[in-house]
């Protein structure tokens, strides 16, 4: 039953992912955009064939490949994290399967995945003007990110934990 909830974790990113991304492309137009917060949150439709970035185009099976070998993983690391009560580990594995199904489920039925999500940054800094529009992303990259830095923060805190246990360890005792 401890296994269950971060398979549903991944489910209810999955299925989110999935429902935008159908909501998008039935309602609005490729290239279509809609402010969300002004110019600095726009949704808008975009199909990406390549990986983050718009890198490497159109290799879908090579994207197909990698990706069920990646799924295999992480089930094989999210029953191992679940049986050793990593919590938070756990729970940023189970947001990198759902978005790695999302992505992969696009790619493997249409050989593009859709983007929606438009962040432009334009503001000034000490007299400089920044203008940058992060590359479009989705519900299920947006997991994957913040499972990423989930798996950091994760691996700072054990390493926190081993430098101050093996702090304790090399106190001198002076009774």
């Amino acid at each position: 039953m401890k296994y269950l909830k971060y398979y549903l974790y991944a489910l209810i990113v999955f299925l989110l992912d999935q429902a935008a991304k159908w909501v998008i492309v039935k309602r609005i137009p490729i290239g279509e955009e809609r402010p969300v917060l002004g110019d600095f949150l726009v949704i808008t439709s975009h199909r990406n064939r390549g990986a983050a970035f718009g890198i490497l185009q159109n290799q879908r099976w090579f994207f197909i490949i990698i990706t069920i070998i990646v799924v295999i993983g992480i089930l094989w690391y999210l029953r191992k994290t679940i049986r050793e009560g990593k919590v938070l580990l756990s729970f940023a594995l189970s947001l990198l399967l759902g978005g790695a199904l999302g992505n992969f489920l696009d790619r493997a039925l249409f050989g593009e995945v859709v983007d929606f999500i438009q962040v432009t940054f334009d503001f000034d800094i000490f007299g400089k003007s920044i203008y940058y529009i992060y590359p479009i992303f989705n519900v299920a990259d947006s997991a994957i990110v913040i499972g990423v830095i989930l798996i950091f923060l994760e691996s700072l805190l054990v390493w926190r934990r081993e430098k101050k246990g093996a702090t304790h360890e090399h106190k001198p005792d002076l009774s």
